[in-house]
This record gives structure tokens, C-alpha cells and sequence, in this order.
């Protein structure tokens, strides 16, 4: 038995890695089953075998590298506390984020996978959680809690502020051509620019560092365990 599902399991990898790489090239509606079973040496049969619908198993493919993208973001912040800093914190999520195809087909408005993300309300509910503006919306009162960002100004601006930084950037750094040619890396030019916007003069507590990092992780973690809630139901549903 676990022979045959681990024959399973690498068949079903195999759909969404050539899902994953026909989608980034060509976008979500021109992309065929019939093209994806082939690109994944299948039959167009087995694709349905385990997705119903095209729509199923994007949505499969986007919680699977949501999924990806909270466990690394998890990790290197439990790894080293410090990633939380804002300085290194948007860096991290736009880096992390933009390994992501579909993330990068987001950027530059792809409308089918927009509209497939927000069809469903519990769908839209977890896109709506893993959108710029509810992460700042729910990390940075900690960041400001722990003393990591500023006092100065109203919390309100400040998350409207770090949510245009990271959408800016995430948008320039997914199609570089399509801005002005840095003369330094554009990880270290956002990273400059977050710190100089956002965060005090006077650096904060390790042991502040340390609370915000664990807070914050809690916050991802939360979002995580959603995702996981999905991909198990997909997967029962699947059996």
C-alpha cells in the first residue's frame, strides 16, 4: 500500500510541477489539462484523477506554494529573531514571495488566477489573509508593540506605508525592466528604505527582538495551519 501511494504522490508532483512551470510561462487561461498532462508525461485522465477541474488544481498548486512560502518565512525568522526587523523583514517576504510563479502572475495582474483565488469564499478568505495589507495590518501593532518601528506617527500610516513599500517593490522586483536600473541590489535599496521610514533611531532590545520575532512567527503560524486545513481537505476529497 505505501508503494502505491508514494506512486501517487510523485505522479501528483509531477502535475503541479508542470502546472507550476506552464503557468508562469503562459498565465492560467491559456493554459490546457491537456497540456499539462503531457508536459507531466500523464494521461489527461490521471490529471482528473486527482483535480476534478483546471480551477481545482491551480488552486491546489497556489495553496501548495502559499504553504511554501509560510513554512521558509517561519523558519528564518525562528532561525534568527532578527529577520523581523522591518529592515529585513520586507526583504524576506518579497524574496520569499517571488519565488513563487504564481505569486509573480499576481504581480503583474493575471485576471484568470485573481479571479479563481476569490471565487470561493473560503478561498478568498485565505487570499485575503496572505495579501500585503492583512500582514501589515496584523504584524505591524506587533513591530510596534515590541518598540521596533517608530512611535512618532499614527500605526494606521504606518501600515498603509510599509503596505505601498512592499507592493512597489514587489511589483519592480518581479519585472525588472520595468523600472529604473538600481545601481545597487534591490533587496538592499528596500531594506534601506523601510529602515529609514519606519524604524527609531535608538535599535531595539534583543530580548524586544526576540518577543516581536515570537509574536509574529505565532502570526504566520496561524495562516499556516489554515493553509494546511485545505490542502488535507483537497486531499480526503482526492481519496
Amino acid at each position: 500500500m505505501s508503494q502505491l501511494v508514494e506512486h501517487h504522490s510523485h505522479k501528483a508532483a509531477r502535475i503541479l510541477d508542470s502546472t507550476r512551470a506552464l503557468v508562469s510561462d503562459h498565465g492560467v487561461r491559456k493554459v490546457t489539462v491537456s497540456e499539462i498532462a503531457a508536459a507531466a508525461g500523464v494521461g489527461k485522465g490521471t490529471v482528473y484523477l486527482y483535480w476534478p477541474t483546471k480551477e481545482d488544481l491551480i488552486l491546489g498548486l497556489f495553496a501548495r506554494e502559499l504553504l511554501a512560502f509560510l513554512e521558509e518565512v517561519i523558519a528564518r525568522i525562528t532561525a534568527d529573531p532578527a529577520a523581523v526587523r522591518p529592515r529585513h523583514l520586507a526583504p524576506l517576504l518579497i524574496r520569499t514571495g517571488l519565488r513563487s510563479p504564481l505569486a509573480r502572475r499576481l504581480t503583474v495582474k493575471d485576471a484568470e488566477l485573481l479571479r479563481l483565488l476569490t471565487e470561493q469564499a473560503g478561498d478568498r478568505d485565505l487570499f485575503d489573509r496572505t495579501q500585503p495589507s492583512a500582514m501589515c495590518e496584523a504584524v505591524m501593532p506587533i513591530l510596534r508593540r515590541h518598540g521596533l518601528i517608530r512611535q512618532d506617527r499614527p500605526l494606521a500610516d504606518q501600515s498603509y506605508a510599509m503596505h505601498a513599500v512592499l507592493v512597489g517593490f514587489g511589483a519592480a522586483m518581479s519585472v525588472p525592466d520595468s523600472a529604473p536600473h538600481s545601481a545597487g541590489d534591490p533587496g538592499d535599496v528596500l531594506a534601506d528604505t523601510v529602515a529609514l521610514l519606519l524604524e527609531p533611531a535608538v535599535a531595539p532590545a534583543e530580548q524586544a527582538v526576540t518577543a516581536a520575532a515570537g509574536d509574529t512567527v505565532a502570526v504566520f503560524r496561524r495562516t499556516r495551519d489554515a493553509v494546511l486545513a485545505i490542502i488535507d481537505r483537497s486531499q480526503t476529497l482526492q481519496q
